[in-house]
Parts: C-alpha cells; structure tokens; sequence
C-alpha cells in the first residue's frame, strides 16, 4: 500500500469513528452518512471542481434528504382527496406550521429547500458574524418573532463547526418558547457536535456527514470550504 493509500485509509478509519462516536453518545443526533445517494452528492459538494451554481443545487438536493428525515413524523391528520379514479381517497394533511431559521449568510442556501419539504411554513432569520480572533458568533440581525411560544422551529446552518453560532440561536428560539427545536447541517466536526448536544440536549440534530476535525482556524476537515462563499461569492469589502 502507498503512503498515499495508507492516508486515505487513514482519513476513512477517522471519519468513520467519529460518526461511530457521535451516534454512540448522542441519541438525538442522525446522520445520512449511511444514504449513498447522499454520500455521493456529498462527494460532489466538498469538491473544488463544484462551481457556485453547482454548489448551490447540491446543497438544496442534500437539505432536501436531511429535511424528509428530520420530518418523517410531523403530526398529521387523515383526509380525504379525489383522485383521477376516486373521489373520497385516503390522504394525509401535516397540521404545523414550522418555524424556518437559516443563519445568514450560508444558512439562506438551505432555506428554500426545506420551505419545499415542508407544507406551511415562515422564515426568520438570524445575522450572526464568526469574530475570527475568538471563533465566537457576534449577532448583527435578529428577525426572530418575540414569541415562539408552541412553535417548532428548524434551525440551518450548512456547518456545524465550534457549534458556537448553532448553540447561540438555539438558545434564541428555546428563550423565546420554542416548544421544538430540530436542526439541519449538512457537515459537523466530532468536537463541534458534541459541543453544541451537551449544551443542547432536547435539540434534534440531523447531519449528512460528521468529519474528524477542525484546523486552527476553526474550519472542519476535511470539510468543504467556506460554505458561504461558494454559495454567494466572496463578500464585497
């Protein structure tokens, strides 16, 4: 075996034994690392040959797959539906209306996805800015309502890094009355996750991938960059 193929083992044996710990100590946390179909898109998202269009598309195909998971078991009531064959068929109505929060800027990329999955829906977003001297969020946009009150809320943020822009808005919603809480991430880091669901026991989380690591920068790895920057371009100074 190369050198070469020894790391790539390596980095596999890694990631595999961070989703292994993850699940093992966190029963409210699901990931899709098992859903080839995802893997694959996942694949894609993390690569630089991706373009910004390309990019964008694959973070709505993969929100979309963490979306029907995290919501397969919505309360509902049975109606009845006319068909082109029956009038008076069995169907389905999901009865809540859930609450949308991306956390600007990257979390918008996720937003209309999950508005598509979801019947009825609101969006209220959060500003929050990585202070890079500290990897702690600054809030600069508060568009949450006053009240959550009864309200399940869902939470996207493309990555789950430190955990520390997550836990912030978590704690938002759950000050506010949010009577469920659900997040989506399409990558976490193995410290950030354990971070934020120790912090944050009654928040669900559903992640397509756990990675291994962050780098000094507090960047997951082997992750897939700057998630808003390939969403939207660098921004303009």
């Amino acid at each position: 075996m190369s050198s070469h193929e020894a790391e790539f083992t390596k980095q596999g044996s890694d990631v595999s034994e961070a989703r292994t710990v993850a699940l093992g100590i966190m029963d409210n946390v699901t990931t899709l690392e098992d859903h080839t179909l995802v893997a694959h898109r996942l694949s894609e998202l993390r690569s630089l040959e991706s373009d910004q269009n390309r990019f964008g598309s694959l973070v709505s195909t993969i929100t979309s797959a963490l979306a029907h998971e995290a919501f397969r078991n919505l309360p509902s009531k049975p109606v009845l539906i006319d068909t082109p064959v029956l009038a008076g068929a069995p169907g389905t109505a999901v009865l809540d209306e859930i609450v949308v929060v991306p956390i600007l800027r990257a979390g918008l990329g996720m937003a209309p996805a999950i508005q598509e999955a979801l019947p009825s829906t609101r969006l209220a977003c959060v500003g929050l800015k990585r202070n890079e001297a500290t990897l702690q969020p600054d809030l600069y946009f508060d568009g949450l309502p006053g009240d959550l009150t009864g309200v399940t809320v869902v939470i996207c943020d493309p990555m789950l890094a430190t955990g520390g822009s997550l836990g912030y808005v978590a704690a938002m919603v759950q000050e506010r009355g949010a009577s469920k809480v659900v997040a989506l991430c399409i990558l976490a880091s193995q410290e950030g996750l354990a971070r934020f669901v120790s912090a944050h026991p009654n928040v669900k989380v559903v992640v397509a991938a756990v990675d291994p690591e962050l780098n000094n920068h507090g960047y997951i790895v082997p992750g897939l960059g700057d998630a808003g920057d390939r969403l939207f371009g660098l921004p303009v100074r």
